[in-house]
């Protein structure tokens, strides 16, 4: 009684479009997307069967993720194998600085078997010898800045000749920090020789 007739006028309109959405689609019309791969399609619902239902399968399958990650970057470690390697120690920057501390003899590298006679010295009870223990120190942490300096300049030439275009930023100090370490010791395991130019 007290409606509107435009209110009135709508609502067989609106109807009409409910009645016309509910008609089926023409069989030979496109229905516009291509037709998936078979693999793709299996692909597809076996990620769907895949996925965890629940947080506790989730976290389980999270770690066994994370350690065959860790297991593939171990081995890429071992083999210098750059596709796993971490983030640090990838591309072909990083690749020369390993190779060219590799391929030479550094002081720092010997560090750990000089501290271990220098201290055996240290102990020995006769005034002279521990003497000589405490020069000997001094001489062995000045060749070892003085071999650092040196590698540092020379490697930053040779990065600035062979890359010049591009970031080789880090890579003196990354080349530094790995020729403290004894060679056997080093990760990634050393790909060269000592003497082969990288």
């Amino acid at each position: 009684m007290f409606r509107s007739r435009a209110k009135e006028e709508k609502a067989p309109a609106d109807k009409a479009q409910v009645t016309d959405s509910k008609q089926t689609r023409d069989p030979q019309a496109k229905k516009g997307r291509p037709t998936p791969k078979r693999s793709e399609a299996q692909s597809q619902r076996r990620s769907v069967a895949n996925t965890p239902t629940n947080r506790k399968d989730a976290a389980k399958r999270q770690r066994e993720e994370r350690r065959q990650a860790m297991d593939r970057q171990r081995q890429a470690l071992a083999s210098g194998d750059e596709r796993y390697l971490p983030a640090r120690d990838k591309g072909p920057v990083r690749r020369f600085a390993r190779d060219w501390v590799d391929s030479r003899y550094n002081v720092a590298e010997f560090f750990l078997p000089m501290a271990v006679v220098i201290l055996v010295l240290s102990i020995v009870r006769v005034g002279a010898i521990q003497s000589i223990a405490l020069l000997l120190w001094l001489v062995v942490i000045v060749l070892i800045v003085v071999d650092a300096v040196f590698s540092g300049f020379r490697l930053r030439k040779r990065l600035q000749e062979r890359f010049p275009d591009q970031n080789t930023r880090g890579a003196v100090a990354y080349a530094l920090m790995r020729s403290l370490q004894m060679r056997r010791l080093r990760l990634p395991k050393p790909q060269v020789k000592r003497g082969e130019r990288p």
